[in-house]
């Protein structure tokens, strides 16, 4: 038996014993009550799901819908509690808990704060999520910081639905998959940052090339439902939106430290303060590594944030940002011989190989509240990405001829036919840049349409961009100059236009409704390029396309009760081909058909009482034709485009959370363990031949049936602290015909499930600002294949140990 079938048996045990005896002691020992309050806002207003933290303590609550809060089990003595919410002042008072009985605070006003003007992807991120109409996710800079994440893609991995398929084990170039999507380079998701898109080209290349640095965020929100229809262009897999720290009220700082095995160091700086009307946010990444697995890199992230409040009624927000890497990252990997032999998983098979991606942004938002039920909300942003590659050329072939230009150096094994690896004295530089520029107005207004609460959000989006890319064939390895092969522009310019509008009937049951119209013009200029039978030469070859799509959705909340909320949703899933595939190197327009799903889902998000949180949600896509890249990330020839016609995305997705201490009435500890489960089964779902293969039927390519993660979390008022994170991938296929005896190169075949086991202790000195934390991630040492992908087996990242301080002031 596998070790994730045990782990899950011991799971069921473990809740069947213990449900029993945790409900006995429940109500055997009942929680005792220390303080109440309700939280108001200055216009009488009840402030729901406000967070009230009693400091120096693990005791927290949130308020209701009603503004009511409740602190149990706190012991006699003066405590101060702070109260937060979005969009409000926080707010401290100090507190004395004696024998006496309940402490009623009574009425807590907050003040309304400065807003910064940016767009969020979930407005209210009560714990619930009731005003929601489809699955969603928000983890905060607590959730992040538990985990001590080398990269972004542990946080992912917290999120069920999510396959996030490691390439260089550092998530600088984040794939993420989408309840079976293809993980590739992240091109099925909507990437923002702030509510502004990250990806290269958003509609002509919407490739993941730089991924935002989680070590910086203030949180993360993944939306998978019906709501993307604000957003686009994509809407087939979900939209990720990274939340990067506003300016505080007061002066705050922190440095942060780590550092770990192959010279890995993550030096992380932040500033933030607000000096009258102006507050300032600033913060300095830098990480390098000289050996984590294959890869050496050095990072270089600045990015600064102002917010104006120019008066009473606005407020102008201001965000730059650069970004620098340079890393040894690669395509080539292992091939299959050499997996199966060992010894060499994370050998540099081409030492020479560079990648240097370089940004600059710079993004402007406002808000204008006319009134207190319209608002006018306007972000402008421009970014500029350079990324060039420079990657050795080799050659495998299944007689094992070495190339005429062969260094000398072979991998692998010669006498296996295909087997070997032969690296050539030459190399392959494709540069490329990108400009991106962007304008989008958005009203948000409340009104009483057919005498019912209606919120109304709609606006629209002007967004050009460009892509230059040239192909550069140098004649020795290594080398950063050499002949100009291909040369070409690609220009696209969209327009956006949507609204959805809430209505709530009653306080129980809310309607969502909206609509998006997307138009996409684009162009491609080639202005040199490698002729069949001709060779190299300039030229002249422009072509142009346009693509128009309405793309409708709808959803629903229902709340029985305050602590229960149904959703379900229907939308149109879209995402516009890629610039470069559409449009052929010979100027023909292919008319290559855009990505289009029918989405539905339904769910319950539940507290069933004060320790027990659960969230379930069945989903379908249904794709009349879906997109399977043959770019060179994708494991493909570098050219072209399979139209892979339909196929079937469904599942659930399932999500528990067992708030321990509070279920055994423990006053100084607090004890956290969840589970996120998915169930995947996605399909060619109609007859398509490859040579004599008919896929109907196969699973896509990346999409494993099975993902678990799993977590215990304890931490104690002392200031110690400890998580065990589990993560389980199911097996997975590399190739739509679901091979399963690997190919000699290691490109495709079957790609085993695997599990990785990580684990972080702490310590803070409360009174001294500063904390110290050990992680280990791996610690299993688990030895498993993490793709087949761009060209031959990644080997995931051995057992690795970290070790940091931070520093608050």
């Amino acid at each position: 038996m596998r070790l994730y079938q045990i782990y899950c048996v011991v799971l069921l045990g473990f809740l069947s014993f213990s449900l029993e005896n945790i409900v006995i002691a429940s109500e055997s020992k009942e929680n005792e009550l220390s303080v109440k309050g309700v939280v108001y806002d200055t216009e009488q207003n009840p402030v729901s799901y406000a967070n009230v933290y009693v400091k120096g303590t693990v005791k927290g609550a949130l308020t209701d819908a009603k503004g009511k809060f409740q602190l149990f089990d706190l012991e006699k003595g003066v405590y101060e509690v702070q109260i937060s919410a979005v969009g409000y002042k926080t707010k401290s008072q100090v507190v004395e808990v004696d024998a006496n009985g309940v402490l009623d605070l009574g009425l807590v006003v907050l003040e309304i704060g400065v807003e910064m003007p940016e767009f969020s992807i979930i407005a209210n991120k009560d714990r619930i999520f009731s005003q929601v109409p489809g699955a969603v996710n928000y983890l905060n800079k607590e959730d992040i910081k538990s985990l001590m994440p080398v990269s972004g893609n542990e946080v992912f991995r917290r999120v069920s639905g999510l396959n996030v398929v490691d390439e260089e084990g550092l998530g600088m170039r984040v794939n993420i998959g989408i309840r079976g999507l293809n993980p590739d380079r992240s091109r099925n998701v909507l990437m923002l940052e702030d509510g502004v898109p990250v990806a290269l080209a958003p509609y002509g290349e919407p490739e993941m090339y730089y991924s935002p640095a989680i070590d910086r965020m203030a949180g993360v929100e993944i939306l998978k439902g019906s709501g993307q229809i604000l957003y686009g262009p994509q809407t087939i897999g979900g939209v990720v939106n990274y939340i990067t720290p506003n300016a505080p009220e007061t002066e705050q700082g922190s440095v942060q430290i780590q550092g770990g095995q192959g010279s890995f160091f993550s030096g992380l700086v932040n500033y933030g303060n607000t000096f009258g009307n102006t507050g300032l946010q600033v913060n300095l990444l830098r990480k390098s590594a000289d050996n984590v697995g294959p890869t050496q890199f050095g990072i270089t992230d600045f990015n600064t944030k102002f917010l104006f409040k120019l008066n009473e009624k606005s407020e102008l927000g201001a965000k730059f940002g650069i970004y620098d890497e340079r890393s040894n990252s690669t395509y080539i990997g292992l091939n299959q011989v050499m997996f199966d032999q060992g010894g060499q998983d994370f050998t540099r098979l081409a030492p020479d190989d560079r990648l240097d991606v370089s940004r600059y942004s710079l993004s402007f938002s406002h808000v204008y509240r006319f009134n207190p039920d319209f608002k006018l909300r306007t972000i402008a942003y421009g970014y500029t990405t350079t990324r060039n590659w420079n990657r050795q050329d080799f050659s495998i072939n299944n007689s094992n001829t070495p190339p005429s230009n062969w260094t000398g150096v072979v991998w692998g094994d010669t006498s296996i036919p295909g087997g070997a690896i032969f690296m050539r004295d030459g190399t392959g530089q494709r540069n490329r840049q990108f400009e991106v520029a962007g304008i989008e107005p958005r009203i948000e207004l409340n009104h009483g349409l057919f005498g019912q609460k209606n919120e109304l959000k709609a606006g629209v989006r002007f967004l050009v961009e460009s892509a230059k890319e040239q192909r550069v064939n140098g004649t020795k390895a290594g080398v950063k100059s050499g002949n100009l092969i291909e040369d070409e522009l690609r220009n696209g310019r969209a327009f956006s236009a949507y609204f959805q509008n809430e209505t709530e009937l009653g306080e129980k049951v809310s309607l969502h409704g909206g609509l998006r119209f997307e138009n996409f013009n684009y162009e491609r200029n080639i202005f040199r390029r490698n002729f069949s039978g001709i060779g190299v030469r300039d030229t002249s070859i422009v072509a142009s396309n346009a693509v128009n799509e309405i793309i409708p959705g709808v959803g629903f909340t229902v709340k029985p009760t305050n602590t229960i909320t149904l959703f379900g949703g229907i939308h149109k899933g879209f995402a516009p081909p890629r610039t470069k595939d559409a449009i052929t190197s010979t100027g023909d327009a292919l008319d290559l058909e855009a990505e289009r799903s029918w989405n539905y889902e339904a769910g319950v998000r539940s507290e069933l009482n004060n320790w027990i949180y659960v969230e379930a949600t069945a989903f379908l896509m249904d794709f009349s034709n879906q997109i399977i890249p043959v770019s060179e990330s994708a494991g493909g020839l570098g050219f072209g485009v399979v139209n892979a016609g339909a196929t079937r995305h469904q599942g659930l997705e399932t999500s528990f959370i067992f708030d321990l201490s509070r279920a055994f009435g423990l006053k100084k500890w607090a004890i956290d363990y969840d589970i996120q489960a998915t169930f995947i089964d996605a399909y060619f779902s109609e007859d398509r031949f490859i040579g004599d293969v008919n896929i109907n039927g196969n699973t896509t390519p990346y999409a494993p049936e099975w993902l678990l993660n799993s977590s215990l979390a304890i931490e104690s008022e002392s200031g110690f602290s400890a998580r065990l994170t589990y993560n389980f991938v199911g097996d997975q296929f590399g190739d739509e015909v679901n091979s399963i005896e690997p190919s000699a190169n290691g490109r495709t075949g079957l790609i085993p499930s695997f599990f990785t086991l990580d684990a972080v202790v702490g310590y803070e000195i409360k009174k001294a600002n500063l904390g110290f934390n050990l992680s280990v991630k791996n610690l299993t040492d688990e030895r498993y294949i993490s793709t087949r992908r761009p060209q031959g087996i990644r080997v995931g990242l051995p057992r690795f140990i970290t070790a940091g301080v931070n520093f608050n002031f």
